[in-house]
């Protein structure tokens, strides 16, 4: 009878040990990242004593749900206790002073002009039968995971971020990584977006997207995307899809770009430039005068063998496919012909303007005057077509029908 209930009390004490061990674990592999600050002040759970707390040993999904739902708001301030927790505890609180709160409200038209962006996406998602495009109907665990590379979390602010490439997304980049703190400048982070290098800029290992979720947190990984997509703020920015085509050629290959020219130019040069050989560098083919033409590249866009052998790269890639608005439920849609004013707000909104300020804008963006030259030398069939594989876009985001490219 004594072995037994020796057997019993090492059992029990076996099982505890084991317990610390893997909440060590969590801790050491990025537990302090998994906290999930809300939108909105809510009170504190509460926590019914005829419910009692599942064990870990018993129920894992249920004991992360848990875990994930009760952890504290990053604002808050640390506990009492806080000497006795590990090195990682305060990266978990961010000073309250990094909130701000404003004393006026926002412009209620701007407030408006939001809601109306939003209520848009929502009533061509599931509403606008006319409006077809892949992937429009699927879940959002039916997103593959690497579908899911374009969205940057910031646990420290609540913040996910969808990146466009050719919409101010360098600039957004630079305010992720000051407000994340992921890069240090001699032990200390970044205040100034614009004093960010600009090779880091979009080094992937500074920015904590979807994609990774799996490496960190395995099996757990979507039930924590989700969790997040509920309680933090989501943002995008977007822009007039033909002027963002134009704008992606001029700067992948009107400018020399070893990458893109070995990648696509040649490629193009090849298949609809009449090139059998073209220079295998862009530097003997740029002084050659030998680039691919608008045309051409509108041709490559066009050709059913361009995503059968791949998909469509970032830089031209439909923003559907890049930010999944019809499975993710944007709060801020920003739009870079009105970036500054939309910026200004949304900085308001994340509670963050007192923080980072968003970088003065260039005055050279591609415009949108100048799409009847670009697309001059486009036949008619080809930007009807163009504008058929760019429509989602278009109606989505609320950019009116070219009429003077497609009549």
């Amino acid at each position: 009878m004594g072995k037994w209930r020796w057997f019993r009390v090492s059992l029990v004490l076996g099982s505890v040990f084991m317990i610390l061990l893997i909440i060590l674990y969590w801790d050491d592999v990025g537990a302090s990242h998994l906290y999930l600050p809300p939108l909105s002040p809510r009170p504190a759970p509460h926590h019914s004593p005829t419910h009692p707390t599942p064990s870990f040993l018993s129920d894992i999904n249920a004991f992360v749900n848990q875990f994930l739902e009760g952890t504290n708001d990053p604002t808050d301030s640390a506990p009492p206790d806080s000497a006795n927790q590990s090195e990682h505890a305060e990266e978990r609180y961010v000073p309250r002073r990094e909130w701000k709160v404003h004393l006026t409200p926002i412009d209620p038209e701007k407030r408006l002009g939001q809601e109306r962006r939003r209520q848009r996406l929502h009533d061509l998602c599931h509403h606008g039968d006319d409006l077809a495009f892949p992937g429009k109907n699927r879940s959002f665990d039916d997103i593959p995971n690497r579908e899911l590379d374009h969205l940057i979390v910031d646990d420290r602010h609540g913040i996910i971020y969808c990146y466009v490439p050719k919409v101010a997304c360098s600039n957004w980049k630079r305010i992720m990584i000051v407000l994340s703190e992921s890069l240090l400048q001699e032990g200390v982070p970044y205040r100034d977006p614009l004093a960010v290098p600009q090779e880091m800029v979009h080094n992937s290992s500074l920015h904590f997207t979807f994609n990774k979720f799996w490496k960190r947190y395995g099996k757990f990984s979507r039930h924590l995307m989700k969790v997040k997509l509920q309680k933090y703020t989501k943002f995008l920015f977007v822009r007039d899809p033909f002027v963002r085509l134009i704008s992606a050629y001029r700067n992948k290959f009107e400018q020399p770009n070893e990458e893109f020219y070995r990648r696509f130019a040649l490629l193009m040069l090849r298949r609809y430039g009449n090139h059998s050989e073209p220079p295998a560098a862009v530097g003997d083919a740029f002084p050659a005068g030998i680039r691919p033409s608008f045309s051409e590249f509108v041709q490559y866009l066009l050709d059913p063998k361009t995503e059968s052998d791949a998909p469509f790269n970032e830089h031209w890639r439909q923003v559907y496919r890049l930010c999944h608005p019809c499975q993710i439920q944007y709060d801020f849609v920003g739009q870079l012909e009105t970036v500054e004013e939309d910026a200004e707000q949304l900085l308001r909104v994340l509670k963050v303007d007192n923080v980072v300020d968003f970088p003065p804008s260039h005055r050279n963006h591609t415009a949108s005057s100048w799409q009847e030259d670009w697309f001059s030398r486009v036949p008619l069939v080809a930007r009807r077509g163009l504008y058929r594989l760019y429509e989602p876009d278009f109606r989505l985001f609320g950019y009116s029908r070219p009429d003077s490219l497609l009549d």
